[in-house]
């Protein structure tokens, strides 16, 4: 999450201890016998738990106590304990004795899921397609969860792009057919754990509690049955996660464990968002931490990762969350500003257990330099990113952006994409960007491109022809548009999603002749790439685009994909035997979206500001 502007409020450090607390917790609440890491860090929070000299115990076979830390703040206990590997899944007791009065928590050991890199856990990889939508926006299944009793934001107007609209994750499993004939393959909703902030509720980035899930969106129960729909259907469930910062309002910044929980300056700093700093053979240590150490806003603290409690808490919650809810990659917010080292720890900690899960960060940075320094790359450095994925802000905004929108030049328009493309050296494996036309923090694509749907079009055959994962953003095969000034309009509802709405996309009831047009068009294109081995897991090869014309191919032994994006406002001759390395051994092309099929022996002209994608035959 990207936010450019904010209304800065008085802020106070949150030094003092001694909130009282309503009952004993223990987070992680529960756990799983047969982890392959036998130690399971409890952090437990309590009126006075810590006070005194502490006692913690286990009467159960195959898990014992190992530590018990006191820290600065009373109210907290962190207890090692060891899982033999022996161990049952099983309820037991953790008696805790201490300052004159004992304390009881009930615990259970679960059973593992079956299936871990099959039924879930299964990662992702270029054979998919992602659809992104934020649950508040896309469809309101279950209207008795709208407002919940005792949450600080009560808003529910969807005449504001601020408040509530009261979208759910039942809405989501409503559509999830809507998805499939779409050709999606996998679902990435902005986050799900609970955010009972006093605002701004709607996109989920900060978090008060991350193990529950958001009472508005249906909780644990309705997350569940979700995943095990979207896995009905052979697809994918990916989980937006936030180690980076939390609400003001989280469960341990209303009562701190210890002073250095969270980064803590003399005065309110933010983050400079400069991602330059951290990867700059000449930048300052100054510069450095206040890129990875000051505040998102003065509403989101900086969590402090070099704090090992921080690290256990965060890393046990991943594993937890993919085990609890069988998720299958991990999209990982505001890559940059973590502790890059504790990434790679958390990465690893994660693919140890699963090792089929895939990881994606956002990294809105600028250059490929940057992006490829934050994901597993070529690069000589000291610090060496285990990242398997980042989102490809570079092919987006120095790519295809520019590709539409710029007149042909020596380095603009479709060259930009053209060389951004080239530079993919710098990766270990550019298969696993992960490609988009817009998301909930850039403007949409259709606005970008002044509302010219044949170059929306085109940008659509791109996504869903290049190297990588495309990511396909809400709406955007239905023709949404909207600007970031302010962000809300480019979050507005689906259409369909809710009672009385007039246009409904996912009956197609209301949708104009255009937006039917993209629709299709995306359907097909996706549909075709879900069995297009070529576009899935083959090469790719570019030539240099010669006046406004840019032509690439994807292919391997099996298939041959042709691309030709015309970029130029006129029409252009395509000459096949100018491409004879990859053309030599086909007699015509057919296109895969109206199945119209060309000749290599005429003359072809393409018209001005089309994309044409042809498979090759002989």
């Amino acid at each position: 999450m990207h936010i450019k502007k904010f209304v800065f409020i008085v802020f106070v450090i949150l030094f003092s201890f001694g909130a009282k607390a309503q009952d004993v917790k223990a987070y992680p609440t529960h756990w799983w016998s047969g982890m392959k890491n036998s130690k399971l860090q409890l952090m437990i929070h309590g009126s006075d738990i810590g006070k005194g000299v502490p006692q913690v115990t286990i009467n159960y076979k195959g898990v014992s106590v190992a530590r018990v830390y006191k820290v600065e703040n009373k109210n907290y206990l962190f207890v090692d304990l060891i899982i033999a590997s022996a161990a049952k899944p099983g309820n037991f007791k953790i008696n805790i004795k201490g300052a004159g009065k004992s304390e009881e928590i009930n615990y259970s050991l679960m059973e593992r899921r079956a299936g871990r890199g099959t039924q879930f856990a299964q990662g992702l990889s270029s054979s998919d397609f992602i659809y992104l939508l934020m649950p508040d926006r896309f469809s309101n299944g279950d209207e008795t969860n709208d407002r919940i009793a005792g949450m600080r934001d009560q808003t529910l107007n969807r005449d504001s792009i601020f408040h509530r609209h009261g979208g759910d994750l039942q809405g989501v499993t409503n559509h999830l057919d809507y998805l499939q004939k779409l050709g999606v393959t996998a679902l990435w909703m902005t986050p799900v754990i609970t955010n009972d902030r006093t605002d701004r509720t709607e996109h989920g980035y900060g978090s008060t509690d991350h193990y529950t899930i958001e009472p508005r969106f249906g909780g644990e129960a309705a997350y569940k049955k979700l995943s095990q729909e979207v896995h009905k259907r052979g697809m994918k469930l990916i989980q937006d996660v936030v180690y980076n910062h939390v609400d003001i309002h989280h469960i341990t910044v209303d009562d701190l464990p210890m002073k250095d929980w969270l980064h803590q300056w003399s005065s309110f700093t933010q983050t400079s968002y400069k991602d330059q700093p951290i990867y700059d053979a000449y930048a300052s240590q100054k510069d450095r931490n206040i890129t990875q150490d000051g505040w998102f806003n003065n509403l989101m603290p900086d969590l402090n990762q070099n704090n090992p409690y921080v690290a256990n808490y965060l890393i046990q919650n991943a594993i937890w969350c993919v085990e609890e809810f069988g998720v299958d990659a991990w999209r990982i917010d505001t890559y940059l500003y973590n502790d890059l080292k504790f990434m790679n720890r958390c990465n690893q900690a994660l693919l140890d257990e699963y090792p089929s899960m895939f990881m994606f960060g956002e990294t809105w940075v600028h250059g490929v330099v940057s992006q490829a320094y934050l994901t597993e790359n070529n690069l000589k450095t000291p610090f060496k990113s285990n990242l398997p994925g980042v989102t490809d802000f570079q092919a987006n905004m120095y790519g295809i952006v520019p590709a539409m929108n710029q007149p042909f030049g020596w380095t603009e328009g479709v060259n930009k994409l053209y060389t951004t493309l080239s530079q993919d050296i710098l990766y270990q494996n550019p298969m696993n960007l992960v490609t988009f036309l817009d998301n909930h923090d850039v403007s949409r694509f259709l606005s970008l491109v002044n509302e010219d749907v044949e170059k929306l079009k085109s940008g659509i055959a791109w996504l869903l022809t290049c190297r990588g994962i495309p990511q396909m953003y809400y709406g955007t095969e239905v023709l949404m548009k909207g600007y970031t000034n302010p962000d809300g309009l480019v979050r507005l509802d689906f259409p369909g999603g809710w009672k009385g709405d007039k246009v409904n996309a996912f009956t197609r009831e209301g949708l104009s002749d255009k937006q039917k047009e993209v629709l299709d068009f995306t359907t097909t294109l996706a549909n075709f790439r879900k069995n297009s081995s070529a576009i899935k897991t083959g090469k790719l090869m570019q030539y240099v685009p010669i006046d406004g014309l840019y032509v690439y191919f994807r292919y391997d032994d099996k298939q041959t994909v042709m691309c030709i994006m015309n970029t130029s406002d006129k029409a252009k001759e395509i000459k096949f035997a100018d491409y004879s390395e990859r053309t030599s051994g086909f007699s015509s092309a057919k296109n895969v979206v109206d199945k119209s099929t060309y000749n290599f022996n005429n003359n072809n002209a393409i018209p001005a500001n089309k994309t044409w994608v042809f498979e090759l035959m002989k």
